[in-house]
């Protein structure tokens, strides 16, 4: 009898070693993604996760919407998200700040900025000019979007305000909107323009509330890291081989998506994006595509890093004599051994 109970004993802490290991296994390969907006500009990581990519590769993803790159690093500082998507200009504030465990860039996603411009009248001729004297609704200061915005009309000549504070500039950009409100406010009669990704451009096109009249990505007209995958400094090392993993995953979404037809993404785009039509999500891809929005790779040149870091100083968000170090707040070859 003793035996027997011993056998019974021993038996039972065996599955349960077993099912703790298969759990401490499977809690391993769990991430969690903390994006800074759900877009289709983000459509090759939503391609992944449905074409069984990131599964492939043992990884088990969670994705969540932080609005704005602040509150996007805020998850990931409290370790909420193992891995954020958003701008790296975000890891470059942190890190200025001096934080210890700051954020680390390991991959892209997009390659240039995705969003559009959009006025009120269908049927305006647009320049750059229409916008003198105008109002934006451009985003969050310190920004991607903002910033790239008040780039590309600095360089275009045009003197930029914002919020209204000096009426001798040629334009006005509002700063005081909440990210995933700007369309709401602008649809309410806020502001002659607005910046929009998609697939709120579309919509608001579509409901005839605000009409696309220039790409913001086509403007910029170069290749920057506009949207990077990154990870605390601590959980470089540790989380490598889940990172690798995740990379891969990635890299087969990014060619998936860049050798097939927009209407070919489509059914894999419905169910994170149910409340676009078909139509609608094929014409954001359209859009997408046109622009070279995705890159063929996951890796970006230290070129198209300094560029961004160019953007974000003449948007005056960063002392022009700080050097930023690329080879602290870029991890990528390590990835690919």
């Amino acid at each position: 009898m003793e035996n027997k109970i011993k056998k019974i004993l021993l038996s039972t802490l065996i599955s349960l070693s077993i099912i703790q290991l298969s759990s401490c296994k499977k809690d391993e390969n769990k991430i969690t993604i903390s994006e800074v907006t759900h877009s289709l500009f983000y459509a090759p990581m939503y391609i992944a996760k449905e074409k069984g990519f990131f599964k492939e590769e043992g990884l088990d993803i969670d994705i969540i919407t932080s609005p704005g790159a602040d509150k996007v690093m805020a998850s990931l500082l409290s370790k909420d998200a193992t891995i954020g998507l958003m701008g790296p200009e975000a890891s470059i504030y942190v890190y200025n700040n001096g934080q210890k465990d700051y954020a680390v860039n390991f991959a892209q996603l997009t390659r240039t900025d995705g969003s559009f411009l959009l006025g009120r009248d269908k049927n305006e001729i647009f320049t750059y000019d229409n916008l003198k004297g105008k109002t934006i609704i451009g985003g969050r200061q310190g920004g991607m979007p903002e910033m790239v915005l008040e780039y590309i009309l600095k360089e275009k000549g045009y003197s930029i305000t914002r919020n209204g504070k000096d009426l001798s500039k040629d334009i006005n950009i509002r700063t005081d909107i909440a990210f995933d409100v700007m369309t709401a406010a602008f649809v309410n009669g806020e502001a002659d323009y607005v910046t929009a990704f998609e697939p709120n451009a579309t919509e608001l096109e579509m409901m005839n509330k605000g009409y696309i009249l220039s790409s913001l990505g086509e403007e910029l007209n170069t290749s920057i890291p506009y949207t990077c995958f990154s990870i605390l400094k601590s959980n470089l090392e540790t989380k490598k081989e889940q990172i690798r993993k995740f990379v891969k995953a990635i890299e087969k979404a990014l060619s998936y998506t860049l050798n097939h037809e927009a209407n070919e993404l489509v059914p894999l785009l419905k169910k994170d994006f149910s409340t676009s039509s078909n139509e609608e999500i094929e014409k954001v891809l359209t859009n997408y595509k046109k622009i070279k929005a995705w890159p063929e790779t996951t890796k970006f040149s230290k070129e198209s890093f300094d560029k961004l870091i160019d953007i974000v100083k003449l948007a005056g968000e960063l002392d022009k004599s700080i050097v930023v170090p690329y080879d602290k707040l870029v991890s990528q070859e390590f990835l690919f051994n």
